[in-house]
């Protein structure tokens, strides 16, 4: 009996009592809480860094150009609309592949290939894509929304699908920018033959 009023006399405690706030276990807690907040600093300076090593942001793009962070590039026209209407307020530069065509010459039927038609922005502007439409649908291109500086370069990634392409094939693609020639068509030749590497005509 003697044993349960102990055992109940110590539940009645208030909380504070139970608590262990000696100097040492405070001074502790206060490390802790210095150091998370060292490192969520840290942490936010490291990426301002990231951000503005890249040489322009989305803030930057909007003061001087006049326009938001860029949209993603999507199979939506309204978003490649509204993408093309920004780019199109932004100062003109100027555009230049190294090559605007391609030959894959023999591939199989039924694969995928790939070409990256490297460019470089010759211009005074930032340079940026605003769309790249395909000739056909076994072709998809695709492209970095980010902008390219002057001096520097980017790529248009055409992929082309064989896939009941049998035979000869030519296929286009038209990019859009912020050039002085604000569309640029680039192609590329393929000759889709079978596993055996027989032709159409065979």
């Amino acid at each position: 009996m003697l044993w349960n009023k102990s055992f109940y006399k110590h539940l009645q405690l208030p909380l504070h009592t139970r608590i262990n706030k000696s100097p040492k276990n405070i001074k502790f807690m206060n490390a802790q809480v210095k150091t998370i907040l060292l490192t969520v600093l840290t942490l936010s300076v490291f990426t301002i860094a990231i951000v503005e090593l890249t040489g322009i942001s989305s803030h930057s793009l909007y003061n001087k150009f006049g326009i938001g962070n860029p949209p993603s590039h999507g199979t939506d026209p309204d978003e490649r609309s509204k993408r093309t209407q920004e780019i199109n307020k932004m100062p003109k530069t100027e555009i230049a592949f190294e090559q605007d065509h391609f030959d894959f010459g023999k591939v199989k039927l039924d694969t995928k290939v790939r070409h990256a038609f490297k460019f470089i922005n010759i211009g005074e502007n930032p340079l940026m894509i605003a769309d790249a439409q395909a000739s056909c649908g076994c072709t998809i291109p695709s492209f970095s929304k980010a902008p390219v500086m002057p001096g520097e370069h980017g790529e248009i990634t055409v992929e082309f699908n064989t896939a009941g392409r049998l035979g000869t094939n030519h296929k286009s693609v038209m990019v859009f920018s912020n050039a002085k020639r604000d569309r640029v068509s680039v192609s590329f030749d393929a000759e889709v033959v079978r596993a055996d590497g027989s032709s159409a005509g065979e």
